[in-house]
């Protein structure tokens, strides 16, 4: 009850953040249930059943990535004096934030269901009522319980995860108590006076494992392309929709480890942003920007690198097989990767923003005009786009090359 509570007083954008996960989840949650009704439609082929539920991991997995970030930037996940005196401390957040995100995702789940069964026509007296009919195997019964088995998947593990990731928020959140006015403001804002490097910034260190997994795939991919090469009706190539078909597994499997590698090495690519930034002698604006990409890197790189990703496949799976690839379910599947991927991203900044609130406003106190603010916003944006543009289109070129060769 108290997170049903907490849901009904939040501001518009965290309700707006809580619906976009809603939303994923149930999109998520239809693919699945699309998964078994083919999979009720050809008993006989299990094997074919499973790869297609199996092609629904990398939407489970950006959903549950973008129920943590919703989780973290939720004010109601922040430590707080009042929710102390009513019990719940530190170590009972997380909890919280696990039943929030629960029912969020089982909101969206249970819409999907409702929506599967609609276009099935096992709902009638709606418009569209048996639209999809063929595509979702109308005329095979839907095991009710492992529906309500695979839709409970998405919100278990968001749940999970959202509680995992916000363990760490032992100590409450300091910033209500304005900070003494400067005895004399400076000509120019410096990042020293206004906090933003009080404490040593860690580097992140995932560059040299995610060059070497990237190396990896590329190399493996490439093998296998070379030496494989079965037909699309041949044995051993996995008979995927569209231009995944034919593809063998030594293909996907480096094409996951490219994906891997470069979600890993995102954040160190996100704070050597920050650092050539600030090279040289920087003056205010380019010393705000480079600190702050520096201090968000861990934040901001993982969602950048799946972005970069989502970006490179679709793109990729343009190329191999044209608009053929992107049927309904294709179509949605792309989708809700590419919406989950940004909407991290705007949770991340978001949860950012919150987080140097405190440094900005001393920054505004000193008297930086809000144009410097954006500006350096505008900056770290330039950065990011001239840095993940190009590892977008280079990702793009790996993904392709053991199909062209």
């Amino acid at each position: 009850m108290l997170a049903l509570r907490l849901a009904r007083g939040s501001r518009p954008l965290a309700l707006a953040r809580r619906l976009l996960l809603a939303v994923t989840a149930g999109g998520v949650g239809f693919l699945l249930l699309s998964g078994l009704g083919w999979a009720s439609a050809h008993p006989g082929d299990g094997d074919q059943a499973v790869l297609r539920l199996a092609w629904c991991v990398l939407p489970i997995a950006a959903t549950v990535q973008l129920a943590v970030a919703v989780a973290r930037a939720d004010p109601a996940g922040r430590p707080r004096s009042g929710l102390d005196s009513a019990g719940l401390g530190p170590a009972r957040l997380p909890m919280l934030a696990a039943v929030s995100t629960a029912v969020a995702a089982l909101l969206g789940s249970a819409l999907a269901l409702l929506v599967f069964l609609h276009l099935r026509g096992d709902i009638s007296g709606l418009p569209f009522d048996g639209a999809a009919a063929g595509l979702l195997a109308a005329d095979r019964p839907l095991p009710l319980a492992a529906a309500l088995t695979l839709l409970t998947i998405v919100p278990a593990a968001a749940a999970v995860a959202s509680a995992l990731a916000l363990r760490g928020r032992t100590a409450p959140v300091r910033h209500s108590a304005p900070l003494p006015p400067p005895p004399a403001p400076p000509t120019a804002p410096s990042a020293t006076a206004t906090g933003l490097v009080e404490e040593p910034v860690q580097v992140p260190t995932g560059l040299p494992w995610g060059a070497a997994l990237t190396g990896a795939g590329i190399a493996f991919s490439g093998y296998a392309g070379f030496t494989e090469r079965p037909p699309s009706d041949a044995e051993g190539a996995l008979t995927l929709p569209g231009a995944l078909s034919g593809l063998t597994p030594g293909v996907v499997a480096g094409w996951l480890l490219i994906a891997t590698g470069v979600i890993v090495a995102a954040p160190s690519l996100t704070h050597l942003c920050g650092r050539m930034l600030a090279v040289g002698r920087p003056g205010a604006l380019r010393l705000l920007a480079g600190r702050i990409l520096q201090s968000e890197a861990e934040r901001l790189g993982h969602p950048l690198g799946a972005l970069c990703v989502a970006l490179a496949a679709a793109l990729a799976a343009l190329h191999l097989d044209g608009p053929r690839l992107f049927g309904p379910l294709s179509a949605l599947g792309t989708g809700i990767v590419l919406v989950c991927a940004l909407g991290t991203i705007a949770a991340a900044v978001h949860e950012s923003r919150t987080a140097r609130s405190a440094a900005t406003t001393s920054l505004l106190r000193l008297g930086a005009p809000r144009a410097l603010i954006r500006r350096a916003a505008m900056l770290r944006l330039a950065a990011l786009l001239l840095v993940f543009a190009p590892l977008s289109w280079l990702v793009f070129q790996t993904l392709v090359l053991p199909i062209r060769a």
